[in-house]
């Protein structure tokens, strides 16, 4: 009966969490001088590999944060354009020369972000 209460618990928090939407974020890039988005990562075998490399050294920086290591890495005809949120200019700045490692740089477009920093949300007692 126990383990019925938590997961219904469980299941109606889940319930709740709003579901993430980057309708305005894809808009909005869509209309940029360069559109590049994660529609158009090529499938050729160079550019896979350079995606690839780059996004495994990424994940292997473990000072990053999960918005970090979650960008986009979107490569086409070698040319690589990073997107999405990051915690600090300190991790945008870190993510670049990830990537300027591996695909040069001369070749590595930086449009991530700083994301809004997390404020602490109350509680409000019921009496």
């Amino acid at each position: 009966m126990r383990r019925l209460g938590l997961f219904l618990l469980a299941a109606t928090l889940w319930a709740q969490q709003p579901a993430p939407d980057n309708t305005k974020t894809n808009k909005r890039d869509a209309k940029t001088s360069t559109p590049v988005t994660a529609g158009q990562q090529n499938n050729s075998k160079a550019d896979t590999a350079l995606t690839q490399k780059i996004r495994k050294a990424i994940m292997a920086d473990k000072s990053l944060s999960t918005y970090a290591h979650n960008v986009k890495v979107i490569t086409v005809n070698g040319d690589v354009t990073l997107r999405g949120p990051v915690r600090t200019e300190d991790e945008k700045t870190a993510v670049q020369r990830l990537a300027e490692a591996e695909a040069g740089t001369t070749h590595v477009m930086n449009h991530l972000e700083i994301a809004p920093a997390k404020t602490a949300t109350t509680k409000k007692s019921s009496k």
